[in-house]
């Protein structure tokens, strides 16, 4: 049996998150979902590729995704930002943990200014658990885009490419799955 794509093109993702276009200049097409994810990974602005896989994929899986992004870099982040990893884990493991919550409470500390604080952010509006802050309109992707490609401006610039092409290629594989 096949696997049906959340979004069969990249047109229907634009449809269903009008927010993606402030945060990407690729404009949709009628392409498939994966084909042009990997149009905009092979091309100008290929980090794009990585905006485009924080929507693709649905919330829970993609606040997953790109903890596994990050874990790839963790000799990269700080101790705090490693415990906001943990934190985050257990939520995905688990969304109604306390833990859950204190992951929230710690990102709200941190100001999400750090890769995996933006994910702790991503999990809280998923849960609309911040549903009073000015950037809660956004959707969990917008956070989720801001934590990977936070944590991928820490790659040498000589890694960048290759890092952020293995980040795309776990999406696709976790949007297929």
């Amino acid at each position: 049996m096949a696997h049906q794509l959340r979004f069969r093109t990249a047109r229907d993702l634009y449809m269903s998150y009008p927010a993606v276009i402030r945060d990407m200049t690729a404009l949709p097409t009628d392409q498939p979902s994966l084909e042009f994810c990997r149009s905009l990974l092979a091309g100008r602005v290929p980090e794009e590729a990585i905006t485009f896989c924080a929507y693709l994929l649905p919330e829970r899986a993609a606040v997953w995704w790109a903890h596994e992004c990050l874990s790839h870099l963790t000799e990269l982040l700080d101790g705090q930002d490693q415990a906001l990893l943990a934190l985050v884990s257990a939520w995905v493991s688990d969304p109604d943990s306390p833990q859950h919550r204190a992951a929230l409470s710690a990102a709200a500390a941190a100001q999400p200014v750090t890769p995996a604080a933006w994910l702790v952010v991503a999990a809280g509006w998923r849960d609309n658990g911040w549903a009073g802050e000015p950037l809660s309109p956004f959707p969990a992707g917008h956070a989720i885009n801001a934590g990977v490609l936070t944590g991928l401006a820490r790659v040498s610039l000589e890694d960048r490419a290759p890092v952020l092409s293995a980040f795309v290629e776990m999406g696709i594989q976790m949007a297929r799955a």
